[in-house]
């Protein structure tokens, strides 16, 4: 793969975003959300709204930035760094490209909230321990002009915050996607505790009613508007995981220049001089797929499945490597509560199960390949 590199306005928008979360939202920003049993801080979307962040994908004429998938993904990279705890990837990408691909007044209005981060969304796709949105047991049976909605979903990000639910139902001869208000009758959402603190829910549905105008899309074809949907959390997810090595990475090499042993720091050791910069080529690599992923997908989208497949599995992997190495670097103090970066091996192990792991997407690319 050629070496890809930003653009002299991602660089000032990485930049920018950097100089925010440093201040806004630190690492001990999350620690003290856990510490206060918090999984959302509405002040801290609010912010991100001002700037906005939360129409990155919204078109212009709904209010939005539109600054594409490339810039998303600079963002989501950033805030991988300290942990942000948000609802951006759910809302301000998964639900923006999804109601982006239906052209209809109720659609630009959501649109229009999403960029004035007055509305939270959070995707109810997965019913089993894995990703797999092809497999849905969730009943969406017809009750006269309607639906009835029965079944459960599990691991839906943002669950608990979300306003409102895109969610995916078997209907009589397809799937289709629905955009539900989160408190309908019949809907019961429970907390699930997850050990990188974040928002994550069950959420259950028991006769839930919904309309034709709560369609998104058509009737047994949920994946024209869902599958980008996927694919553009699937890249911003990377980006993010991205982050979370780059942090890691950071503090690692630190730790490194400034812990001593025998009178010497011990990142003059060479056998860890070597673990380090293996590290390093391993997260430029991941970030030029990543970076390709993102303007695959704002160039050409309904290419974009190998991209994003293969930027979601390297981050998968170098994630893992990140913080894996900086745990065994930091000895000790690594496997401690009070040092940080727990908290990125927790974010890293999670962020490396939504929306695909590394074998659902090798299995994508191997298939692309023709292997």
């Amino acid at each position: 793969m050629s070496t890809l590199l930003p653009t002299e306005d991602e660089v000032m928008l990485a930049d920018a975003a950097r100089g925010f979360l440093d201040e806004a939202a630190p690492v001990s920003h999350l620690r003290a959300m856990r510490d206060e049993g918090k999984t959302h801080d509405a002040a801290l979307w609010a912010e991100m709204a001002q700037m906005g962040w939360t129409g990155v994908l919204v078109p212009e004429e709904a209010g939005g930035s539109d600054m594409g998938h490339a810039a998303a993904g600079v963002l989501a990279t950033e805030m991988g760094k300290t942990l942000v705890s948000s609802p951006f990837l759910s809302t301000a990408v998964i639900a923006a490209t999804a109601l982006r691909q239906v052209t209809d007044d109720r659609a630009t209005e959501a649109l229009r909230k999403i960029a004035e981060g007055s509305v939270v969304y959070a995707l109810a796709v997965d019913e089993g321990p894995k990703h797999s949105p092809e497999t849905v047991d969730l009943a969406a049976t017809a009750d006269g002009n309607g639906f009835r909605l029965n079944g459960a979903k599990s691991f839906v990000c943002d669950g608990i915050a979300a306003d409102r639910l895109l969610v995916l139902a078997k209907t009589e001869a397809g799937t289709t996607l629905f955009d539900i208000p989160a408190d309908r009758a019949g809907i019961t959402r429970d907390a699930m505790a997850m050990v990188d603190s974040r928002d994550a829910a069950r959420v259950s549905f028991a006769d839930v009613e919904a309309t034709g105008d709560d369609v998104l899309g058509n009737v047994d074809d949920a994946m024209t508007v869902l599958r980008p949907a996927l694919e553009a959390g699937q890249a911003a997810l990377a980006a993010e995981m991205s982050g979370v090595a780059a942090g890691a990475f950071g503090m690692t090499v630190g730790y490194l220049k400034e812990r001593k042993q025998f009178g010497t720091e011990i990142g003059r050791f060479q056998a860890l001089q070597h673990r380090a910069a293996h590290l390093w080529s391993e997260t430029e690599v991941t970030a030029s797929a990543i970076l390709h992923a993102g303007r695959q997908l704002d160039e050409a989208p309904q290419e974009a499945t190998l991209a994003v497949s293969l930027a979601k599995a390297r981050a998968c992997k170098t994630v893992t490597l990140a913080v894996q190495e900086g745990v065994q670097m930091h000895g000790g103090i690594g496997m401690t509560d009070a040092y940080d970066m727990g908290f990125y091996m927790k974010r890293a192990r999670v962020a490396a199960e939504w929306l695909g792991d590394y074998g659902y997407h090798a299995e994508v690319v191997a298939r692309a390949r023709g292997l």
